[in-house]
């Protein structure tokens, strides 16, 4: 168990969301499942947590129904290796009602907030040069889905 996880407060929806989770991410593990008791809270056997590993890092997801939301003052940022992965994780965690946002950015069905970030945008963002760290961030502002191969042009201009 991780020293310190993040905990995910799901208005009556998170075993939903986390068999979402677990068909977005390779090899994602579900943990253990805590139940409501006869003394509560809650009905007798309605899941109160449920804790989840997606890409290595664990998550508890709180089923209780409550006025909370998420906001995009907590995010989570999926590092991706090439444009296969940014296309799979946007499609795939903006379906079903999600919204897209800009800079890579979006909020999927449940309220949780998404970064998804190319490897390269990165290293375009720190570039040594500040003429290409600049580049390629004017070239993300313009984005809502970043697009690796247009990142490239935009650096590569003069």
């Amino acid at each position: 168990m991780q020293k310190i996880s993040p905990f995910l407060w799901f208005d009556g929806t998170a075993e939903e969301a986390v068999d979402f989770y677990v068909s977005v991410f390779p090899d994602a593990k579900v943990g253990t499942i805590m139940r409501a008791s006869s003394a509560g809270p809650g009905k007798e056997g309605q899941v109160l947590t449920i804790n989840v590993e997606l890409e290595g890092q664990s998550f508890t997801a709180f089923n209780f129904p409550t006025e909370f939301k998420f906001t995009e003052a907590v995010s989570f940022t999926v590092d991706c290796k090439d444009q296969a992965e940014v296309d799979h994780y946007w499609e795939r965690l903006s379906q079903g009602g999600g919204q897209t946002l800009d800079c890579g950015w979006l909020k999927d069905r449940y309220g949780v907030f998404w970064q998804i970030t190319p490897t390269r945008l990165i290293e375009l963002m720190t570039d040594p040069d500040p003429n290409v760290a600049a580049r390629a961030a004017s070239a993300m502002m313009t984005m809502q889905k970043i697009d690796i191969a247009a990142l490239e042009r935009a650096v590569a201009a003069p």
